[in-house]
């Protein structure tokens, strides 16, 4: 539920209630918190399964396209690879990635295009200049 939340966070979150709240109506506060947060999962926990028992079959029906749509949001080309060519094994792409150099030291630009000597052709074009035609290209 607090996936996000780090300790630092939590840290912060617990001196402040100490500074709000007080040390007498802290343990308190807690103990609702606590009790509230029980309660909402049991809440949803009972509608699901209370859906679950009313559809029945039809329930894992609904449920199929949705997993399928997660399943598709964490797709990405190297994750297809994995899975469909190499069996699930990425351990090739973990040798890959320590081995390939930085792509900026490569390419001496942070642009991704390597550094040359403009010439006469690769100027921008001015104000009303037409650009060259390649009779051979038309």
């Amino acid at each position: 539920m607090f996936s996000s939340i780090g300790w630092g966070e939590m840290l912060v979150l617990l001196v402040a209630a100490l500074v709000i709240l007080g040390p007498e109506r802290l343990p308190g506060a807690a103990r609702w918190t606590a009790r509230t947060l029980r309660q909402v999962r049991d809440y949803a926990t009972g509608a699901t399964s209370q859906l679950r028992s009313e559809l029945g079959p039809e329930f894992d029906e609904l449920r199929k396209p949705i997993a399928d749509l997660q399943e598709l949001r964490g797709m990405s080309p190297r994750s297809v690879v994995t899975k469909h060519l190499l069996n699930g094994d990425d351990s090739l792409f973990k040798d890959l990635d320590g081995s390939l150099p930085d792509s900026k030291n490569v390419l001496g630009a942070a642009s991704g295009m390597p550094d040359y000597p403009r010439t006469q052709q690769d100027k921008p074009l001015g104000h009303n200049e037409r650009p060259p035609i390649d009779t051979d290209a038309t």
